[in-house]
């Protein structure tokens, strides 16, 4: 296994471990023993449960900086709009588990200095699509599109259905919302 499928694969039995049992009761070597390596080859990449934590977060903030850079050199309008939460939406494609575990470790989140710099992004993604000058109705509208991009990740895990299709149902419905918030403001 190379190095980087090692590393994505650390993070992806300490997630699975983590929704499991929670953060605080997950050890390093929990996660090695589960991986089937020992400690050492374990601190080879990742020192602490934060650090693998952290390396999460930063896998997905890349790609969310590239939006938000993107987004700030387009017209703001609703058809950018709407492509900033189709992108967005392709962003947190792999995101699930991550966000399971944002959802079941909340206390961890607060402690963790990078659930701050995640709230900054999202904050940013808001400030994008929002319409400051709208009536509240059509704010909240603004602000309920975004976050159902997240809420539908949580509330879908357990439909059956194909995750492509669950994920398109979300985005269908955060961009009706979107655009009705938008009606008559373009």
């Amino acid at each position: 296994m190379s190095r980087g499928n090692t590393r994505q694969r650390i993070q992806e039995v300490a997630l699975e471990l983590f929704a499991a049992r929670g953060y605080e009761k997950t050890s390093l070597r929990e996660i090695a023993e589960h991986l089937g390596v020992t400690k050492a080859a374990l601190y080879y990449h990742f020192k602490t449960k934060e650090d693998i934590v952290i390396s999460l977060f930063e896998d997905l903030g890349g790609p969310c900086d590239e939006l938000i850079a993107w987004a700030s050199g387009q017209p703001s309008d609703l058809e950018t709009k709407l492509e900033v939460l189709r992108r967005y939406s392709e962003v947190l494609k792999h995101a699930a588990p991550l966000f399971r575990f944002m959802q079941e470790n909340q206390a961890t989140m607060r402690e963790l200095s990078i659930g701050e710099s995640f709230k900054g992004r999202l904050m940013k993604l808001l400030d994008i699509i929002q319409l400051p000058d709208a009536e509240l109705s059509d704010q909240v509208r603004c602000s309920a599109s975004l976050f159902t991009m997240h809420a539908g990740m949580f509330t879908m895990q357990t439909i059956e259905a194909d995750p492509e299709d669950k994920r398109l149902a979300v985005l269908e419905v955060a961009q009706e919302m979107l655009t009705t918030a938008h009606k008559g403001h373009d």
